[in-house]
């Protein structure tokens, strides 16, 4: 996995890959200053220590002094931090501070939209793999700043058998059984399903999760309602209900009150807009 500090040597290399021509023409080696990074619009903050180590990496002697904690909610003007140190060193820096910070609060800022929404209902919302490349620890960090809770990171963490996976196993009880004939037993089994006879197979199946994907609010309705009657039927523990596909900020309320367990949204790491965030020499 690549590290942070690798990660922010490429985007300072992709910001300069040969220096910053205008800064160097400009600003004497030595000279120093400051400067504070301000909010301009309302929204949860995310990425300061991350926007520090980028000003460290540029110049290690430098101080950034936040205003603010991961995760708070800040009104628009609020200054969130204030950087002293080289200026050559803040103003090469500049942009890829503001392009973490700016990407990673839009991120949790639209994430708590979503979570105040769902959680008076005691339902989570998740984020799925519809990540940035090489950006999904820190955007998965910014959906838990913003309140919400992270799916897998990888496919390494665990057994979501999906559409095509039931595909090319011809079947939902084929591809538990074919995924049961392998990984170890401390692994959670949940499985995608399209319909209702889907949902009806995964409970046939014992599967510890069951994925609602793409139904409307009146299919999760019904789909709640027969995995409660099969489990009293059965006396058989309930598996945890997800639902992910279609899922906006007009209607994950409504899927909330259903009864399900989960809500994944993906729009809420690969489409969220970034927070207006400036920086300005004092």
């Amino acid at each position: 996995m690549q590290s942070l500090d690798e990660l922010i040597f490429q985007a300072l290399q992709e910001d300069a890959p040969f220096g910053d021509i205008t800064t160097e023409a400009i600003v004497s080696g030595n000279e120093e200053g400051s400067a504070v990074i301000v909010v301009k619009q309302d929204g949860v903050i995310c990425g300061l220590k991350i926007a520090e180590k980028v000003f460290k990496a540029l110049d290690p002697n430098s101080l950034t002094e936040t205003f603010a904690d991961e995760g708070d909610w800040v009104n628009a003007l609020r200054t969130v931090a204030k950087v002293r140190g080289k200026l050559k060193a803040i103003l090469m820096g500049e942009r890829t501070a503001l392009n973490f910070l700016q990407r990673l609060s839009g991120i949790a800022t639209l994430t708590k939209k979503f979570v105040e929404k769902a959680s008076p209902y005691q339902v989570r919302i998740v984020d799925t793999r519809k990540t940035t490349p090489l950006l999904r620890i820190l955007e998965k960090y910014a959906v838990r700043c913003g309140g919400g809770f992270n799916h897998r990171f990888s496919l390494s963490d665990g057994v979501l058998i999906k559409d095509n996976h039931i595909r090319v196993a011809k079947s939902v009880t084929e591809a538990v059984r074919r995924v049961r004939s392998k990984v170890h037993h401390l692994l959670r089994i949940e499985v995608e399903t399209q319909n209702l006879e889907q949902v009806q197979e995964a409970l046939e199946c014992d599967v510890d999760a069951i994925l609602l994907d793409n139904f409307d609010v009146d299919e999760i309705r019904r789909a709640v309602q027969l995995v409660k009657e099969w489990c009293e039927r059965k006396g058989k523990r309930k598996p945890l209900l997800e639902v992910s596909g279609n899922v906006n900020l007009q209607n994950v309320e409504e899927i909330a009150q259903t009864g399900v367990d989960i809500i994944s949204v993906g729009s809420i790491t690969h489409s969220a807009p970034s927070l207006d965030i400036s920086m300005e020499i004092e």
